[in-house]
């Protein structure tokens, strides 16, 4: 079983010439984004306008500009889509309108694709060319599939994408392949992403790109006082469960910037003794996601070759039931020394975060950012199209809203004030790993992993709502979105914004 996904080599190509009859004649699809002001006028703009224009009397170009599909009378038959796009359209419309676009294109069959923009000013015309690519690149990556008779994948291997003299290309095939990595990983079923195999696939994944790679198995996080960590591992059938570091370092000069990536790596939960109900635990594979992102993330960075010093910190395991399950009202102590009074076990991600969180801070980076499908109440709050994040540091909270606006990848900053710590008051140990109810989890659940960071530590937390969308999200087609790599290499860029964090709060 292939475990690691298949590297998808795409020609990505700037090409400055404008599009022409000829010109598409030579590829198999072609993609248009224009602007939405005059649609007729825009659309004389195109080769074939004749056609297109034809075609959009014929939809009864209503208020939603509607989306032209169509073969071209070439000999070639290039399939072709236009969109229409407004001047002041978000990241987040952009790459949903691309992604409108590449279902209708990004076919098997289709080996050659040329992106275009039409009637739209500098700016917008690149960010609609880079939404374009970015589309293409994750629709046509394949997935695991374990049918007998496997769906045909696409075989999109050229992209050429015209006029985008500014488009960020290289950060979407970046971006691209980071989120392809965790689609993939968070799509593998839980009889073959255990934690064992898992290990196995991270140990690759950092001889081929280069990265070192350290394993802290259960002995070693004995010997480090993780009680929060290894109270989750306890009823797990094999022993592998563990802390993951991967770390990349760019090459030439060091850099003074070190960023410390986390992600919860739960490959299964069932919620332990408080056992999850069938519906609930239906998709609980996917419990892993934030390991996944994390290390999308450091893909996609590393082959951006950011100027940072990057740790990934990935927490591996299962949350099963068994004679040897925690369980609620146990008192159990993290590597930092704070005790832990257990009241819900199916609110373990939290406990084996704290461990990782605790174990990353001793490496001092100049941000900490974790990632985690944490909790439900941030889907009560957001629903699953934004993500939820959480900051100790105020001055972050804007950066972070601007990066994932830019994104696409949009997130809301929920409060994180010291009073909410009320809620989680033990009487017998120094907190509690949440309330008896569900009010305000998400807040709650990162007021207790700021126990576990440093004060003097930058520090966000993100919780994944958005991790899971029926039909997609933005441009990603798959239910399982990789959200969270796009924003993060917005955020983190070339890290220079690093050098201006207070250290203090």
């Amino acid at each position: 079983m292939q475990i690691l996904p298949p590297e998808t080599d795409f020609a990505l190509r700037r090409r400055p010439a404008a599009a022409t009859e000829a010109g598409l004649a030579r590829s198999d699809a072609a993609a248009f984004m224009i602007g939405d002001a005059d649609p007729a006028a825009a659309l004389a703009q195109l080769p074939h306008a004749a056609l297109w224009q034809s075609l959009y009397r014929k939809s009864g170009h209503t208020a939603a500009a509607p989306l032209l599909v169509t073969r071209l009378p070439n000999a070639r038959h290039t399939l072709a889509a236009v969109g229409f796009v407004s001047a002041g359209a978000s990241a987040f419309e952009r790459l949903t309108l691309a992604g409108r676009l590449m279902r209708e294109i990004v076919r098997p069959g289709v080996a050659s694709l040329q992106c275009h923009a039409a009637a739209l000013d500098a700016t917008a015309s690149a960010a609609a060319l880079e939404a374009l690519a970015s589309a293409a690149m994750v629709h046509a990556v394949p997935m695991p599939q374990r049918k007998s008779k496997p769906t045909p994948a696409p075989n999109l291997r050229t992209i050429d994408v015209h006029g985008g003299r500014t488009a960020d290309l290289e950060l979407a095939a970046a971006t691209a392949a980071g989120n392809h990595l965790a689609r993939w990983l968070t799509t593998l079923p839980p009889n073959e992403l255990d934690c064992v195999a898992y290990r196995r696939v991270l140990a690759q994944l950092a001889r081929r790109e280069g990265w070192s790679f350290r394993f802290y198995d259960e002995r070693a996080l004995e010997r480090l006082g993780a009680g929060a960590f290894l109270a989750v591992t306890r009823a797990n059938e094999h022993r592998g469960a563990g802390i993951a570091r991967l770390t990349y370092r760019p090459s030439g000069t060091r850099s003074r910037r070190r960023i410390g990536l986390v992600g919860k790596g739960i490959c299964f939960d069932t919620g332990g003794i408080n056992l999850k109900s069938h519906k609930g635990m239906f998709q609980m594979h996917g419990d892993m996601q934030g390991s996944a992102v994390a290390v999308g993330t450091l893909l996609a960075l590393a082959r951006r070759s950011a100027p940072v010093e990057i740790d990934c910190w990935l927490a591996l395991t299962e949350n099963q039931i068994g004679p040897r399950a925690y369980r609620p009202q146990e008192v159990v102590r993290a590597s930092n020394g704070v005790t832990i009074q257990v009241v819900h076990s199916d609110a373990e991600g939290r406990m084996v975060l704290a461990d990782t969180l605790a174990l990353a801070a001793r490496a001092k980076p100049a941000l900490l950012l974790d990632f985690a499908t944490l909790t439900g109440a941030c889907v009560n709050a957001l629903t699953e199209r934004y993500s939820g994040a959480f900051t100790n540091r105020s001055s972050l909270e804007p950066v972070l809203q601007s990066a994932g606006r830019a994104s696409g990848e949009r997130v809301w900053c929920f409060p994180m004030d010291k009073d909410f710590d009320d809620e989680l008051d033990s009487p017998i140990a120094d907190v509690m790993q949440c309330s008896m109810d569900n009010k305000g989890d998400h807040i709650l659940a990162a007021r207790f992993l700021s126990r576990f960071v440093p004060d003097g530590l930058p520090w966000v937390h993100v919780d994944l709502s958005s991790s899971e969308h029926k039909g997609g999200l933005a441009h990603v087609p798959t239910e399982f979105t990789g959200f969270g790599v796009r924003f993060a290499a917005q955020l983190l860029g070339d890290g220079a914004w690093l050098d201006r964090l207070e250290p203090r709060p």
